[in-house]
């Protein structure tokens, strides 16, 4: 075989290699876990800079707390704010929610509201009585300049779980 063919060949093999350990990590992540609560971060952007002369930009970010399960209840537990430096802005819930299946919650940091700075995030607690699905988190920013809108979705990762 000469070495042409054999680079051919190693680059398949490495090819195929890699395909397969991305096929199962999807698989991985496809499946269902049941859970009995989770803390989840979600990244948000309340104040980001465009083009090259950095102009600032305001915006409103839209937290969405989705209960996926269609049998089972949650309890959004808390809904914290923070700042680009991890300082507490605001506490949204003052007392647990309840969340019937299939059901939704939104939380509002409103453009005015700038505090937050450019690299804040939300952090919310969640719990059930009976193991559910996870929720989906997801944080929807929006703002406008002139004939210019913006939107984009940021998605929830969770850092903290229980389960059964």
């Amino acid at each position: 075989m000469n070495a042409w063919r054999a680079q051919q060949v190693l680059l398949f093999l490495g090819v195929s290699f890699f395909s397969c350990l991305l096929a199962t990590k999807s698989q991985a992540d496809s499946e269902i876990r049941l859970w009995k609560g989770q803390t989840v971060n979600v990244p948000v952007y309340p104040h980001i800079y465009i083009g090259d002369k950095e102009i600032p930009l305001d915006l409103s970010t839209n937290l969405s707390v989705r209960n996926t399960d269609s049998e089972n209840s949650i309890t959004v537990v808390s809904v914290d704010y923070y700042d680009s430096d991890g300082k507490l802005v605001r506490k949204y819930v003052e007392k647990p929610a309840l969340l019937n299946p299939m059901a939704s919650a939104y939380f509002l940091a409103k453009t005015s509201d700038t505090r937050g700075g450019w690299g804040a995030n939300f952090i919310v607690e969640w719990r059930a009585e009976k193991e559910a699905t996870e929720p989906l988190i997801e944080s929807v920013i929006t703002g406008a300049r002139g004939t210019h809108s913006y939107s984009f979705v940021t998605r929830g990762k969770p850092i903290k779980g229980t389960s059964k």
